[in-house]
């Protein structure tokens, strides 16, 4: 199903799940031409950073994200440009943004001109189980298509939940 979407639009495709605060990627689908991602299959990266990680803790109750985020420790940095959540009361503004959007977005957080959209696989009772992301180099993707981009992430993560457990979330 990566594959099929990394066809269709582009650019590269990974599938991440939740492992504590991070997200660990288990499968990794390389666009043709396309820079090289540090989503290696196997790597694990702070999920608050992370589109993946934003689209899996949005659909998590709120009292997990916060179990998972007490205090400002639990935020850490992956290069010297901040991320505008390194506390839990940003972190829980943005999922809430990404609750009423429909998808998760990050912007060069986790490496510098690069963006990701993400989007939640979820079983049949709408438990994240994993989140289908896109990430591409900023410059190829205009911000006006990522709601076009997360309607195609989107429906792939709506293929795998079908697949995995039987229905769409």
């Amino acid at each position: 199903m990566l594959a099929a979407l990394v066809d269709a639009i582009g650019e590269s495709a990974h599938l991440a799940v939740l492992h504590g605060r991070d997200v660990l990627y288990i499968v990794e689908e390389r666009a043709k031409n396309r820079p090289s991602l540090v989503t290696d299959v196997g790597v694990r990266l702070p999920s608050h950073l992370t589109a993946s990680g934003r689209a899996i803790l949005a659909a998590l109750p709120k009292s997990q994200v916060r179990a998972l985020y007490p205090n400002a420790a639990a935020f850490t940095a992956r290069h010297e440009m901040e991320s505008p959540i390194m506390k839990y009361s940003a972190l829980s503004s943005h999922l809430d943004q990404v609750r009423q959007r429909g998808y998760a977005t990050e912007h060069g957080e986790v490496t510098p001109g690069f963006g990701s959209v993400a989007a939640a696989v979820t079983d049949h009772l709408g438990w994240p189980t994993a989140a289908v992301a896109v990430t591409f180099l900023e410059d190829r993707v205009p911000v006006e298509e990522w709601p076009a981009l997360a309607a195609r992430i989107q429906k792939t993560a709506d293929e795998l939940s079908i697949r995995i457990h039987g229905r769409p979330s």
